[in-house]
């Protein structure tokens, strides 16, 4: 049974991960519905969204390699600059949106994990879903070339909001982007292109403790299993993602988010 939890939440992690309605969020819920206490959580939580962050990895593998031998080139090779531009630029604008989450994470990150609550996450399910539907008609034109520093910074401080527990960091993070004009699928990469840095650093700030765990090595077998079932999922959770923000369909997520939080209310009065 416990190795069966293990499993579950990392289907739960895998499909909610690229989802916009919050992976720790779910994981969260999950935990206070069935009453269960599992063994060293924040660790499984690491290790699943390592699996996520493999799966993504692979769907963005061309895009990455693209985007660091542009940058490197664009330093080292004056001749080939122009056509680099554009993707050194880009690589710019990742760490300028990624900065505003890194210090609100250093700065309020463990303070507001300790307040985490089920109203709270009921709230944080309306305010997502709130945000996916006044985004639903906007259909912007602006494509990776047309990205600027006041777009980088808008989207940036939008996520920066998304270290509060429940609200979803890639639904976050697509809306600053539509809001920004970007059309649906440069918004869609970029959104997922700003998750890699984001998620390397909660892996490696997480690893001094996953390591220092007492009798890690009982661990091996469920956390190995949480992790191959987040990751397989996240990949097919993406492309079902994908299909829906290309289709202008991201605003049904704003109803599950209503109900969800509706759910929460009712079920924990």
């Amino acid at each position: 049974m416990t190795i069966l939890k293990y499993i579950v939440l990392g289907i739960i992690q895998g499909l909610t991960e690229p989802l916009p309605i919050s992976s720790s969020g779910h994981i969260f819920l999950f935990k206070q519905l069935f009453n269960t206490n599992l063994f060293n959580s924040l660790n499984f939580e690491i290790i699943s969204n390592f699996g996520s962050f493999i799966a993504i990895l692979i769907i963005f593998w061309k895009d990455i390699v693209n985007l660091v031998k542009s940058f490197f080139t664009y330093i080292f090779n004056k001749k080939m600059r122009k056509e680099n531009k554009v993707n050194f630029k880009y690589c710019w604008y990742i760490v300028i949106s990624t900065i505003p989450v890194g210090i609100t994470g250093i700065i309020f990150k463990d303070k507001l994990e300790n307040v985490y609550s089920l109203k709270g996450l009921a709230f944080a399910f309306l305010i997502t879903a709130l945000a996916l539907f006044i985004v639903r008609n906007i259909k912007g034109e602006k494509e990776d070339k047309d990205l600027t520093i006041k777009d980088a910074i808008i989207i940036g401080l939008f996520q920066a909001v998304t270290i509060v527990p429940g609200i979803s960091r890639s639904g976050t993070v697509l809306v600053a982007c539509l809001l920004c004009k970007l059309k649906r699928e440069t918004a869609l990469k970029y959104t997922f292109i700003l998750y890699f840095p984001v998620s390397i650093a909660t892996f490696v700030l997480g690893m001094k403790d996953l390591i220092a765990t007492p009798n890690i090595t009982d661990m091996i077998l469920p956390y190995s299993l949480g992790l191959i079932s987040a990751g397989i999922v996240t990949y097919f959770s993406y492309q079902w993602l994908s299909n829906l923000v290309k289709k202008g369909k991201l605003w049904k997520f704003s109803i599950y988010c209503v109900l969800l939080a509706l759910f929460i209310f009712i079920y924990f009065r």
